[in-house]
């Protein structure tokens, strides 16, 4: 048997909706990007959502709405993908990493405050796996600094602390103590890419809190000016009567969403609560497995909380990272396709040559030496559940 680790899951129904958007005439971004950004945005419980064609490029131009940039820090985690981190470069900012709790792959409060500066302007805070941080004790974190914080615009003097980002490429769907992920966070984005829970390929799309800024229709414009070299009206504003002409307030950048990507969000979104359903069912059976043999794993599901079912983290406790790479060996030659989330940022040559050293990141490194993510995703039968729980059994 082989079983993949994350493959896309497309129906007809995105097919078939994709196929309508070619038929329309209309494929780059036009009334169906429209159309998903408003059903994102309900499915979040926010006002706006806007649509781009990258998490990343979410995440980054949240950045730059902010006013983000040369002279600024942003604080980032450890333990999270490059993708986190690299817009803190690309917006000329500083990259501050912090080491996670011990034996959990989040934030510490404490450090997390220890690490602002009057320099600080942002955190970047990570729902990995699809479970929601604790968004409670970053604000406190973030609050018992705020008399360090130096707004340089009105936005920022708005808010009068560092904006709390969440970085929810894997959480679309997650709710905790109350709020969906789009609603916890001053600003989420979230990812569309291929092994995403719901996928339109490559996609993102960035929410705020309702009521947290005074003009969400100004801030709309701004993502879609960012988004679409600086030019005033995009190109369905343009199709109307007479209204071709448009100007360019400043040389941005490019990376809006099409109507052929955002239909096959349309169609994905249509069935996600299934889809979430469905993840939590394999994630009980893998909960099954870890707890008979006193294994580490992430809690998917509690009184107050529930994830999106991203990923299945598991990890062997007192071993090392050679026991964890030859238990992955042996589980692929047996078709068990499985992955590490993630090698910390400092281990990457990039963030290495930025200064940092793993050696000061002690948590996250024994979080990573001996962490393994299991196949979840929604093509898993049951019975292919139960042979990858057997063949992991015998691998122990």
């Amino acid at each position: 048997m082989q079983i993949k680790f994350s493959p896309p899951d497309i129906t007809e129904s995105e097919i078939s909706e994709v196929v309508d958007t070619l038929r329309s005439g209309w494929i780059t971004t036009g009334p169906k990007t429209k159309q998903f950004e408003k059903e994102i945005a309900a499915f979040c419980g926010t006002g706006t959502s806007v649509c781009l064609n990258s998490a990343t490029a979410a995440l980054e131009l949240t950045l730059r709405v902010l006013g983000i940039g040369e002279g600024d820090e942003v604080i980032v985690p450890a333990y999270t993908y490059t993708a986190s981190a690299s817009v803190i470069t690309h917006v000329g900012a500083r990259t501050v990493i912090v080491d996670t709790a011990k034996d959990f792959p989040f934030y510490d409060p404490q450090s997390l405050a220890d690490a602002v500066t009057p320099a600080t302007k942002a955190v970047i805070t990570v729902d990995l796996a699809g479970i929601m941080c604790d968004y409670d004790s970053i604000y406190a974190a973030i609050n018992s600094r705020k008399d360090l914080f130096i707004p340089k615009n009105e936005i920022q003097r708005t808010y009068g602390r560092p904006f709390i980002i969440a970085d929810g490429a894997h959480s679309l769907g997650a709710f905790c103590k109350g709020r969906k992920s789009g609603q916890a966070a001053d600003f989420t984005t979230f990812s569309f890419h291929a092994v995403k829970n719901l996928t339109t390929g490559e996609g993102g799309a960035v929410t705020w809190k309702e009521n947290a800024v005074d003009d969400d229709d100004a801030i709309y414009r701004l993502y879609q000016l960012l988004s679409l070299h600086g030019q005033s009206k995009d190109a369905l504003a343009k199709t109307s009567l007479g209204a071709w002409e448009y100007d360019i307030v400043a040389p941005y950048y490019k990376c809006n969403m099409t109507d052929i990507l955002a239909s096959i969000g349309l169609a994905q979104l249509r069935r996600y609560e299934q889809t979430l359903n469905r993840r939590h069912e394999i994630i009980k059976m893998y909960n099954d497995l870890c707890d008979k043999h006193g294994l580490w794993r992430l809690s998917h599901e509690g009184k107050d909380f529930r994830s999106s079912g991203h990923l299945f983290f598991v990890r062997f406790p007192g071993k090392d990272i050679d026991y964890r790479n030859s238990f992955i060996t042996k589980l692929a030659a047996k078709g068990v396709g499985t992955n590490v989330h993630y090698k910390p940022l400092p281990l990457l040559t990039a963030y290495a040559d930025m200064g940092y050293d793993i050696n000061d990141f002690p948590n996250a490194y024994e979080i990573y030496e001996t962490e393994i993510s299991l196949p979840l995703h929604n093509l898993l039968s049951d019975e292919e559940v139960l042979y990858v729980c057997r063949e992991f059994e015998e691998c122990l």
